[in-house]
């Protein structure tokens, strides 16, 4: 069955999470993507571990599967002509070196698109192309300077418990890349896409980013409060703590007829939403107070079906188990002796994601591409 992106080849120069996962995307979707990787030691990933696989680690195999891989060194001459010839050749090339790097080898954009002018060329930084070209971008890094640290955790900054700008990036990256092989069909050329972390994380930090642009006042650590909406945390029961999400007044006063303290609706201090957020800790007390009576599980069966969201707080392993339960399907095989991988979150009706390969073993695919890109094509 055809795959929405068949047909197209993906050049991956980038390294670590960002820009490999930008590129497994388009794998999933059925580009044939090409990952060239350091001669011997390949992608630094392959190396961050534990935990570790048969064949490397768990961290890398999260990013490259479906993928070919070919060991270039780029300061080789003759590996270099090889990697000009991928370039020359590929419909996307997705890189994340600095600013610079690749131009020096003859393959940055201006160079690649002169020989191949319909090459969609993304490039992934961490602090953009200009004034910030210099600088290293890491996930936890832009975490810190980007403000997300300064909105997550309680008393002490915290990081996200995943390298979640990296993650958020490459899906940036990916609605670029396809946006621009959109326009490629009606100008008749590729272009050069550029994204960077911290422009991605400060895209997403959404009703924060709006509300300091809106009043000038910064966003502060609330722990798992919502900054515009209460009741929108966890709160304790019996044996652990309950998420619940009130996100207008009628969901509101379904929690209290559950809870049965129904005359909390009627309070002026909690009548609307902006009311409970101004008295917000004196709604916890009493919304607490009632929900020692139970159980974590008792309240979210309750209050579930009483059409108020709410759940308990999970670990990893619970949340697959929930979306096997709900009929998700959230984990794929990609081999009898290699570990299940998450299922990419995309469906379609039309062109299913299938045949999941494998994450490549470093140079797995060297004799195959080489040749491949030794011969001489008309």
């Amino acid at each position: 069955m055809t795959l929405p992106l068949d047909g197209l080849l993906v050049a991956d120069f980038s390294r670590v999470l960002a820009g490999p996962l930008a590129a497994a995307t388009l794998a999933d979707l059925g580009a044939v993507v090409v990952k060239v990787e350091r001669p011997g030691s390949g992608d630094d990933t392959r190396h961050w571990g534990p935990p570790w696989t048969e064949s490397s680690s768990s961290y890398f195999e999260c990013a490259n599967r479906s993928k070919r891989s070919v060991e270039l060194d780029l300061a080789d001459p003759a590996d270099l002509v090889l990697a000009r010839r991928l370039a020359a050749r590929c419909d996307v090339l997705v890189e994340n070196f600095r600013t610079g790097t690749l131009e020096r080898r003859g393959l940055g954009y201006t160079d690649v698109a002169a020989v191949n002018p319909a090459v969609v060329y993304a490039s992934i930084t961490g602090f953009g192309s200009r004034g910030g070209a210099d600088l290293a971008g890491y996930d936890f890094l832009v975490q810190a300077v980007g403000g997300l640290m300064s909105i997550t955790g309680d008393e002490e900054p915290t990081k996200a418990g995943v390298a979640l700008v990296d993650v958020l990036t490459s899906k940036d990256a990916v609605v670029a890349i396809l946006a621009a092989l959109r326009a490629r069909e009606a100008l008749g050329c590729g272009q050069h896409v550029e994204v960077n972390l911290l422009s991605s994380l400060l895209g997403s930090l959404a009703n924060q980013a709006s509300a300091y642009l809106t009043t000038g006042e910064l966003p502060r650590r609330m722990g798992n409060r919502h900054p515009s909406i209460a009741p929108y945390e966890t709160l304790a029961a019996r044996d652990g703590h309950v998420a619940v999400c009130c996100g207008n007044d009628q969901q509101f006063g379904r929690l209290v007829e559950v809870l049965g303290v129904p005359g909390l609706s009627r309070d002026p201090r909690f009548a609307t939403n902006a009311d409970r957020v101004a008295h917000r800790d004196d709604l916890v007390r009493v919304l607490e107070a009632a929900l020692a009576a139970d159980t974590v599980d008792g309240w979210t069966q309750r209050l579930g079906a009483a059409g108020v969201p709410a759940g308990g707080v999970g670990s990893v392993g619970d949340a697959f188990d929930l979306a096997e339960r709900l009929g998700l399907r959230p984990t794929v095989a990609v081999g009898d002796d290699r570990p299940r991988q998450v299922r990419s979150p995309l469906t379609f009706s039309a062109t299913p994601i299938t045949g999941y390969a494998a994450p490549p073993l470093l140079g797995e695919h060297n004799d195959d591409v080489r040749r491949w890109l030794t011969k001489e094509i008309d």
